[in-house]
């Protein structure tokens, strides 16, 4: 049953002009405007480029994740995973996770005959190291990302990954984490010039902790912020100028602050999400989404509260300080058969949207940000799908979404003074462009409205627009109806169709 519903969807969407009349919309530049979406022009505060970032992380058997993306045959990275990520182009990719607490990273570099295979404590199975800094380094030059690597930190003070189950020693310490950093920045490091890398692999991002404020059977609050002032002294003492990020979770970005602020650039967040626990009666779970789709609908539109708290309590725990947020991990986690196919939905696509309106709307404090695992086997919150053994990898929701926010955004952000009902937007603002960011949240009725921008007169506009059917699953490469339509304005008057995601260029006198 499953299949065919998909397959239902996938032909639906494939016929000319399918979207308008899958949503039912009105005419696009037609109607009665039903209120005035008003924007003033005034920055109020700069834009991360860091706000679509990426995360990857060996998954193990939970998810093919990087193994999946490497060309063993070949030694390189494939070829349509490095070209869709180009698509995405990702201002920043961070490796590991928890998966770093048990990382030795010296088992990961130098000659592949020589790596040394390690058990995936967490994720399961065996993790080869074939592909270790090097690659990962490779792999963001040619997607032209930053990197970010999260260090093995004393595996977070969790005795479970000290060793694994034969003895081996997984716990990494502050001289393995400064050794790490001199192997990437040190022009004249020997080991890496041993290995054939003349030239630095120079990562400027480095996080010391990662979920160490999750578990009670790591470290506390003042072992880790005491640990990452340790950390800190000795990477910076193989290179001064990298950026680091301290763990600061579920109340600990005070306390982290007072103790090792004046080491660190950024405190770090992560947020998994789960609105069907969240949500009394959540359809978003197994297949029970494909029910009712307007019920889904709903579930999906509300999602977003639960992260707008999560993000503004941490606002209020750096504000002050000068210190930034970094939310290093963000995703749904969703019940589903390990798979989740709600999230493959442009239901989640459009809820993904309002998730990025909230980074938007908090980005005073919030500077690295991130909605997706990146790139996987499985239906989870992959940015990047990897179809195996064989077919052509290809974005799913989020990373549409992504994208699409990174293609249309500015570099400061605007107050919107008023927002019709049915409408979620946020804008921004790059020289004299204003962008409009606008989610119509109704999935069966477009939005009329009057464009205002305060004291200024339009002198020209576009329309850049994503929709169709929120129950479209996107499960392959093509058809694709995500293609945004380019539209002009050639007056205030705009209809936004349902289920819509927009972003409106306006270029003000």
């Amino acid at each position: 049953m499953t299949s065919t519903l998909n397959r239902r969807q996938f032909v639906k969407a494939a016929g000319a002009g399918i979207a308008a009349a899958l949503t039912g919309a009105k005419p696009l530049h037609s109607g009665t405007p039903e209120s005035v979406l008003s924007v003033d022009p005034t920055p109020r505060f700069d834009l991360s480029p860091y706000l679509f970032m990426q995360f990857m992380e060996p998954l193990g058997t939970t998810d093919g994740s990087v193994a999946a993306a490497w060309d063993f045959k070949t030694n390189r990275w494939r070829p349509d995973v490095i070209e869709v990520t180009q698509e995405l182009a990702p201002t920043m990719i961070r490796w590991g996770g928890c998966f770093s607490s048990y990382y030795k990273w010296k088992e990961a570099v130098g000659p592949r005959d020589k790596r040394k295979p390690m058990i995936n404590l967490l994720w399961g199975g065996i993790e080869t190291n074939q592909i270790g800094t090097a690659e990962f380094v490779d792999f963001c030059r040619q997607v032209e990302a930053d990197p970010l690597m999260c260090v093995n930190f004393e595996s977070d003070g969790r005795k479970h990954w000290t060793k694994d189950p034969f003895g081996s020693v997984r716990c990494g310490d502050a001289q393995e984490a400064r050794e790490w950093v001199d192997y990437c920045n040190n022009p004249t490091n020997q080991l890496r010039l041993s290995h054939g890398h003349k030239d630095p692999l120079r990562i400027p991002f480095w996080q010391i902790g990662n979920e160490t404020s999750y578990s009670t059977k790591g470290f506390d609050c003042e072992t880790a912020a005491a640990k990452t002032v340790e950390f800190a002294e000795s990477m910076r003492k193989a290179d001064p100028s990298i950026k680091i990020i301290g763990w600061g979770d579920r109340g600990w970005a005070r306390r982290m602050i007072e103790v090792a602020g004046e080491h660190l650039q950024y405190i770090a967040i992560h947020h998994m999400f789960r609105p069907d626990r969240e949500q009394k009666g959540s359809p978003l779970q197994g297949t029970e989404y494909r029910k009712d789709p307007a019920r889904t609908w709903a579930h999906l539109m509300k999602a977003y509260k639960a992260h707008e708290q999560k993000i503004a309590n941490a606002c209020e725990q750096v504000k002050g300080s000068g210190i930034p947020l970094a939310l290093t991990e963000c995703h749904f986690a969703l019940p589903g058969r390990n798979r989740c196919e709600v999230l493959s939905s442009w239901a989640a696509g459009v809820s993904y949207a309002r998730f990025m309106n909230v980074h938007l709307r908090y980005g005073q404090f919030l500077k690295i940000g991130t909605l997706a695992d990146f790139c996987g086997t499985r239906w989870q919150v992959n940015a990047v799908m990897i179809p195996v053994p064989g077919g052509k990898a290809f974005l799913m929701p989020v990373a549409k979404v992504m994208k699409f926010y990174r293609e249309h955004m500015g570099s400061n952000f605007l107050q919107i003074r008023h927002v019709p009902d049915g409408l979620d937007v946020a804008a921004s603002r790059r020289d004299s462009t204003i962008i409009l960011h606008v989610i119509n949240t109704k999935r069966q009725r477009s939005v009329t409205v009057d464009i205002d921008v305060e004291g200024h007169d339009i002198k020209s506009g576009k329309i850049y627009e994503m929709a169709t059917d929120p129950e479209f699953e996107v499960i392959a490469a093509n058809p694709d109806p995500l293609v945004p339509k380019v539209k002009r304005l050639n007056d205030s008057n705009w209809t936004f169709p349902p289920a819509s995601v927009s972003a409106v260029e306006l270029v003000v006198a």
